[in-house]
């Protein structure tokens, strides 16, 4: 599958390559580095943004808090950017997040996690549960339904979006919808899309092996929460979006495939000679379009649903 001719900028410049940083190079530039190549795209005006602190007995979460329109109580999304769990931000996620709450007509809720490897997992889905379990608890804090709560993340914050589900069902709340952008769900790291797509499409097969060590541990000691038959019958309609030139593209087909076979409401599209990260990269494609309409749509139809 050729690589879409919108990204020959971008492959040109070999520093745009995600792969493992020298071990000597302080985190703190690696982010700097890595947030400073983002091209945000433009994003649309939203009624109001404002950030807020959800305070716990040893910590505090900064959450990103926007609302597309005035009326005092409005259905929700809770997002986790991605970035490998080792950076990305409330800021180099701004633009999806207004894009989702201005298409979707909810509020959005975004997490500032803590990023690993200073914080390993389960670090990241402890955050934003945390932050899950605050709105149920206050609602008409945030000015929210919630009955009407959907989830949403992209990369790493699939995993940990998709994670929240299961918790969540768990303790016997059911969100409404799951929305996943090119999600990182396997660290195996071993499907057919990892080999095919190791080098040359930005996103390399060593790089993503790198982010899951940071996010698991560098002897991947830690297991994922597993996710068993009966937990992922039971979610909510999900819509789940690959990049078709992506080391990741096997796994969300793969897990799609999976929920669809269980009898999950699953609508899942592959966008052919897309990069991973194509809807933060800059650049200009039929593809994002396509990518956040479908998402919004299918977004709206469950938060709307009586």
């Amino acid at each position: 599958m050729p690589i879409d001719p919108c990204f020959a900028d971008l492959l040109a410049d070999p520093r745009n390559a995600v792969r493992p940083p020298p071990a000597a190079v302080p985190m703190d530039k690696v982010r700097r580095a890595a947030h400073g190549a983002m091209a945000l795209p433009d994003a649309p005006d939203i009624a109001r943004v404002n950030e807020r602190s959800v305070r716990l007995p040893d910590r505090q979460i900064t959450v990103r808090h926007y609302r597309p329109n005035d009326e005092e109580i409005l259905p929700i999304i809770l997002f986790a950017h991605g970035g490998g769990w080792v950076w990305g931000s409330l800021d180099t996620h701004d633009p999806l997040c207004r894009e989702l709450a201005d298409r979707t007509g909810a509020a959005v809720i975004s997490v500032a996690y803590r990023l690993a490897p200073e914080h390993h997992y389960p670090a990241a889905p402890d955050d934003v549960w945390a932050v899950l379990s605050d709105i149920l608890a206050r609602p008409e804090a945030y000015g929210v339904d919630p009955g009407r709560i959907a989830l949403a993340g992209d990369s790493a914050g699939g995993q940990i979006v998709a994670e929240i589900v299961a918790r969540a069902l768990e303790a016997g709340h059911r969100p409404r919808h799951l929305a996943l952008f090119y999600p990182a769900l396997d660290p195996a790291c071993d499907t057919p899309s990892h080999a095919e797509f190791a080098e040359g499409a930005m996103l390399t097969h060593e790089g993503m092996r790198w982010f899951w060590d940071c996010y698991l541990g560098a002897d991947r000691a830690i297991e994922l929460r597993g996710l068993d038959d009966a937990t992922a019958a039971s979610f909510p309609p999900v819509t789940l979006q690959t990049a078709g030139c992506d080391v990741l593209r096997d796994e969300g087909q793969g897990f799609a495939n999976r929920l669809r076979s269980l009898g999950v409401d699953i609508e899942s599209r592959d966008h052919a000679g897309m990069l991973h990260g194509f809807l933060s990269l800059g650049v200009e494609t039929p593809a994002i379009e396509a990518s956040l309409a479908l998402a919004a749509e299918r977004l709206r139809a469950s938060l709307s649903a009586s």
